[in-house]
């Protein structure tokens, strides 16, 4: 047997038997959010998704909720959000927050209205305004965009995260595991050949994943000094994931980035949307 591999599977059945055991399997509690964040969502495989099922468990909760966008995302359906908030003139979107924010709850706030019921997101400033000034408990913004691929790496200019970004969460989707890396299967694949040494063509693998997590240009690069980052491992559900998920945990978690606090295995499109979640302090333990 190949000895990284070896010693790879030592370390992930370490953390299997150690692992945080997240019984009621929410979303808030395996992600370790605080009383207040400013959470940017980052990578590929689920951000809008997890930015609304985030945003419901937090209004269930009792707190109140913004979502937005520094990029582009669908509009949201009246059962993803209480109220969307349309204006490309800064002062107005924070009056129309501070009008309805309390009686709703949850809004989603975009600059103007694109064809193909897209929406054009903020400016990072006014997104970071959002959360300084309009009394909102949490914050949530999509600040990367995929093209709905599993894997990306990102652009000069990507992601584009605010600066008062508390918590960092970055998503990758298993489903790129064993696919070939090309346009169809991932986000800038040049990109991530140059990256991760896998050429184009090559099936993508759980390595090319962990090196997309923690490489100092993969996908949270920019991320705030002080902000925490959350890997998020998303599509446990499919054939074999779990097993899959629990590698890649360890391959992220081994590689030791000092921002990376925890690594979720989840399945976003089911309940729970949690499976596991493994500590950064275990491996430091």
């Amino acid at each position: 047997m190949d000895p990284n591999l070896k010693r790879v599977g030592a370390v992930v059945e370490k953390w299997v038997k150690g692992k945080r055991d997240i019984h009621s399997g929410l979303l808030t509690d395996s992600l370790g959010l605080q009383e207040r964040e400013m959470i940017s969502l980052v990578g590929a495989g689920g951000k809008t998704t997890l930015m609304f099922c985030l945003a419901k468990e937090l209004v269930l909760q009792g707190k109140k909720v913004i979502t937005t966008t520094t990029t582009k995302i669908l509009e949201p359906s009246s059962k993803e959000t209480s109220r969307l908030v349309v204006d490309d003139d800064e002062k107005e979107v924070q009056h129309l927050v501070t009008l309805h924010l309390d009686r709703d709850r949850h809004l989603t706030v975009a600059r103007e209205r694109l064809g193909s019921r897209k929406l054009q997101g903020v400016s990072p400033e006014v997104a970071a305004n959002l959360w300084d000034s309009t009394g909102a408990d949490t914050v949530i913004v999509e600040a990367d965009g995929a093209a709905g691929r599993p894997v990306k790496a990102p652009r000069e200019h990507e992601p584009v995260i605010p600066f008062n970004t508390t918590l960092v969460i970055a998503l990758l989707g298993l489903d790129g595991i064993g696919q070939p890396l090309n346009d169809e299967n991932a986000f800038q694949p040049g990109l991530i050949s140059r990256m991760t040494g896998v050429r184009m063509g090559e099936r993508m693998t759980g390595t090319l994943l962990a090196i997309l997590m923690t490489h100092q240009e993969g996908i949270f690069k920019g991320a705030p000094a002080g902000s925490r980052v959350v890997s998020f491992i998303n599509k446990i559900d499919l054939p074999g994931g779990l097993e899959n998920g629990r590698e890649l945990a360890g391959e992220i978690l081994n590689r030791k980035h000092p921002q990376i606090e925890r690594v979720v295995l989840g399945q976003l499109k089911h309940d729970p949307p949690v499976t596991e979640v493994f500590l950064a302090s275990e491996k430091r333990g």
